[in-house]
């Protein structure tokens, strides 16, 4: 990576630093983080003591907040490229290690919204009690009733009364929602719904979580998987009542806002993406080469079909891991909204690359693939997953199209003038 992108040595520092943390204190506590989980009627209160233990030693050792981009004062100074290499790192232990360095999804995000848009009254109550890791937060955009790939369609609506907004609306898969540090959402709806422009009518507001009016109804399985305690949940706001002051960045600023969040966020979820499925690499390696685990007299590394499914996967793991660094590092030099198109390449290759992986890892491990006992069940559902979070494959593959399309007439305008010059070639040789 380094021979082609260039890292400052701060960064190589800490890739070392935050490998070493990861390997010998995160991997090893997956299993107690797991066993802390609440049961029963404790799954929602019960936060694992283990993951306090972690943030503690993450903190001592320097790897704390790296996600915020070093345009930010309250950051680490990292740029997007430079912290997604670090991201690869942490997905090597997804349910663990982001959490840990206080780099986990979504509270990044919202951070990241404090930090560009908060007043310094949202900042001092919010942002400053999530970066140090005291409290927790959910971003609500997605609904129930409506397809929420296109945001447009969001019914929630935000209406001023006086001093404040009232807010109604039915959203799920709200991340973080199941959470009892959850102490804050924001929260996306319409607050114009008859501006002439789709993109204005919508705003972002700040809700206190114990606010009146905000039922968290029930957490969502994925694959029976309910991520307890943080959880992906369905969430009523009714009638919820908050100052006007509570409003981000200005009324009909909603997309803007979502766009800036969203943006450095899915290069964050494509690079630990990456690192889940080096680690799925290295337990079908593993696996596949134990001399204890024979099939018709060879290990199973000896057979034609596994030793090439590892070597197409390590070949799509590299090419992957290009095309998000590149996305990264255009994002540093021409902004979210520049890289759009990098952007989208990675969101659709990455989970599908990571997907496919986990599948040919999980065939090589048998039932064991498919147990308790790896990782590899829960890897498999959070990679499906990824293909419809932050925007499903289609979403992208489409505004993709759009970029290359558009080219279409500078493109036949090329070769017209190809043309051209071909037949003044042909008509001035004709003369000799």
């Amino acid at each position: 990576m380094s021979s082609i992108f260039e890292l400052s040595p701060r960064c190589q520092e800490l890739q070392k630093r935050l490998t070493d943390f990861v390997e010998n204190d995160c991997l090893p506590a997956e299993e107690i983080y797991e066993s802390q989980v609440g049961k029963g009627d404790q799954r929602w209160k019960v936060v694992p003591p283990i993951i306090e233990e972690l943030k503690a030693k993450a903190r001592s050792l320097g790897l704390w907040n790296l996600f915020l981009h070093k345009g930010y004062p309250e950051g680490p100074g990292l740029t997007t490229l430079e912290y997604a290499t670090l991201c690869e790192i942490t997905g090597r232990c997804p349910r663990v290690a982001p959490e840990a360095l206080n780099c986990s999804a979504p509270d990044t995000g919202n951070m990241e919204v404090f930090a560009k848009y908060g007043t310094a009254a949202q900042k001092q109550k919010y942002l400053v009690p999530l970066m140090n890791g005291k409290i927790r937060s959910a971003f609500a955009m997605t609904e129930i009733a409506v397809s929420s790939s296109d945001a447009t369609n969001i019914e929630t609506r935000i209406d001023r009364v006086g001093d404040h907004y009232i807010i109604n609306g039915h959203k799920w898969w709200i991340s973080g929602a199941g959470d009892p540090r959850c102490k804050v959402f924001l929260v996306m709806g319409k607050s114009d719904p008859g501006n002439e422009s789709a993109y204005k009518q919508q705003s972002i507001v700040i809700v206190d979580a114990e606010t009146p009016g905000v039922e968290v109804v029930r957490p969502m399985t994925v694959f029976g998987y309910d991520d307890a305690p943080e959880g992906h949940c369905e969430v009523k706001f009714v009638n919820v009542k908050v100052p006007v002051s509570n409003i981000i960045a200005g009324e009909g600023r909603g997309f803007e806002v979502i766009q800036g969040r969203l943006g450095p966020g899915r290069i964050h979820h494509c690079m630990r993406a990456i690192g889940m499925a080096e680690r799925t690499l290295d337990l079908m390696i593993a696996r596949v080469t134990d001399p204890s685990r024979r099939t018709f007299g060879h290990i199973l590394a000896r057979h034609g079909t596994i030793a090439a499914d590892v070597a197409k996967i390590r070949i799509e793991i590299n090419a992957a891991r290009l095309l998000v660094l590149s996305a990264a590092d255009k994002i540093d030099k021409v902004n979210a909204k520049g890289a759009l198109r990098d952007i989208a390449m990675a969101k659709v290759m990455v989970p599908n690359m990571l997907q496919k992986a986990i599948d040919l890892a999980i065939q090589a491990f048998g039932a064991a693939g498919v147990s308790q006992d790896t990782p590899l069940a829960r890897f498999h559902a959070a990679a499906r997953c990824l293909r419809i979070a932050d925007g499903p494959d289609e979403v992208h593959i489409q505004q993709l199209a759009r970029f290359e399309l558009f080219r279409g007439d500078d493109i036949r305008e090329k070769q017209d003038a190809v043309k051209r010059r071909r037949a003044q070639i042909l008509a001035n040789n004709s003369k000799l």
